[in-house]
């Protein structure tokens, strides 16, 4: 939409999520362009011009779009398998299968991935795709062109595996690249498609995928990698006890330690899980601003364990959600994830103190902008930021007799989505979305695992 063109929301509940929590009973916002212009309680100044479009928005609550942290889009064709196994074991399960993955199904994978993840409030989306076998064609991107199609915003991590079976790790021998290799295929990566404007719709990050599946080559020089680019890091981190004997069995220290000496801590810095962090390890996060993706449904999924999310808040490490791959958490919905990241939380030693519903919410949107080190644009409400934000229906049966909406949103089933608009562009509507087939994408994801699950048997 052109910048002097407007659309004003009103009659709505608003949470801002910002510095202040600022939250409006009945209030309006108004986008210019693709940018927040105002917002406010009451109805919209009166005398606004080149208002191309106002939306009455009674019983709905507005929010800043949801920020996913962390996934693997490949793994949305194979879903469902190894629903009984801990990490190590559902890897080596799924390991020989992923080893055969190639870009028709990649591309497809991300569709869906990404198609359920925006139909449920998630306005900026991450892949961290890893598995890169010889031969299987434009992975990136494939991955990139399904996320600029759907109109969400992006990260890829471009991730990189260089141990394989025969080095001690888990990936088949042709799944992994070479170090150089890596190396090379990630500068080109981000070379070609990291945008660092402020209202970007794409940037990649550097990412070896964990200590288990990389030298500590891979992940020094992608560290250097990184910084000399001037991009984010990304990998695994302490997501279970079987990965912390690793590290003290390979390099005679713990995940936190070991990746502090391959120069993998800093606040340019976010990892996946931290499930097993001690005090010292939290400690290190919170002075060096490394970021944490909280994964509470796949940590669940797994067994890995509760990590210990209350405690990393209190020492002020940046801490935002992530679905993670649909592989260990079927659903793909990162609405979802507010819920359980409260409600598995409390199960811990905080017990009903460990997280509220705004401490949820500040997760999905505020923490995840933090991580994915773009809390300047977007994350929450307020003028000048970018014009993502989402319209949760609230007034139906699901929803209608919590007097409190933010309550509703995180403690209630999961919301449907009136509206939801990504750089000032509606991608949503009444839950569907504008920018893709949906019923197109659920039989290609469906033809494609199939195809994936021949090659596999077929070895």
């Amino acid at each position: 939409m052109a910048a002097d063109r407007r659309i004003v929301i009103e009659n709505c509940a608003i949470a801002t999520v910002d510095g202040h929590d600022t939250e409006y009973a009945s209030g309006h916002v108004v986008i210019a362009g693709n940018r927040i212009e105002s917002l406010g309680a009451g109805p919209a100044p009166e005398g606004l011009e080149n208002v191309a479009r106002r939306i009455d928005a009674s019983g709905h609550l507005v929010t800043p779009g949801l920020i996913n942290t962390h996934h693997h889009f490949y793994q949305w064709i194979t879903r469902g398998l190894a629903t009984d196994h801990n990490l190590f074991n559902w890897l080596v399960a799924l390991y020989p299968t992923w080893a055969r993955i190639d870009e028709p199904m990649v591309r497809a994978a991300a569709q869906g991935s990404l198609a359920m993840m925006a139909r449920g409030g998630v306005t900026t989306a991450m892949d961290h795709h890893y598995v890169f076998p010889r031969g299987s064609g434009d992975l990136s991107g494939a991955i990139i062109g399904a996320a600029r199609d759907m109109g969400v915003r992006f990260t890829l991590a471009r991730g990189s595996m260089d141990r394989s079976e025969k080095d001690g790790g888990l990936p088949p021998d042709f799944a992994v690249e070479t170090l150089d290799g890596a190396l090379a295929a990630t500068e080109e990566t981000v070379r070609q498609h990291h945008d660092s404007s402020f209202d970007a719709m794409t940037q990649v990050a550097v990412a070896p995928c964990s200590p288990f599946s990389v030298s500590t080559e891979l992940l020094r020089d992608g560290a250097q990698l990184a910084r000399r680019l001037g991009v984010r890091l990304h990998t695994h981190g302490s997501e279970t006890v079987e990965e912390e004997k690793f590290c003290h069995e390979l390099f005679g220290m713990g995940p936190t330690d070991y990746f502090k000496s391959t120069g993998w801590l800093g606040e340019d810095v976010w990892m996946a899980h931290c499930v097993h962090m001690n005090d010292s390890d939290i400690a290190a996060f919170a002075r060096t601003r490394t970021g944490v993706a909280h994964c509470p449904s796949s940590n669940a999924r797994l067994a890995a364990g509760i990590a210990r999310v209350p405690d990393m808040l209190a020492a002020g490490v940046p801490v935002g959600l992530g679905v993670d791959g649909t592989a260990s958490n079927e659903s793909g919905e990162l609405h979802t994830e507010l819920r359980n990241a409260l409600l598995i939380n409390r199960l811990g030693g905080h017990k009903e103190a460990a997280l509220n519903a705004r401490q949820a919410l500040r997760l999905g949107t505020h923490g995840g902008a933090q991580v994915l080190g773009r809390a300047a644009e977007i994350g929450s409400l307020e003028p000048g930021k970018l014009a993502d934000l989402v319209l949760w229906r609230m007034d139906t049966l699901a929803h209608a007799s919590i007097a409190d909406p933010v309550t509703a949103l995180v403690f209630g089933a999961a919301a449907p989505v009136t509206a939801s608009f990504v750089n000032g562009r509606q991608i949503v509507e009444d839950g569907r979305l504008l920018t893709a087939d949906e019923d197109a994408i659920a039989r290609a994801t469906r033809d494609e695992a199939r195809r994936l699950a021949r090659i596999a048997a077929q070895g």
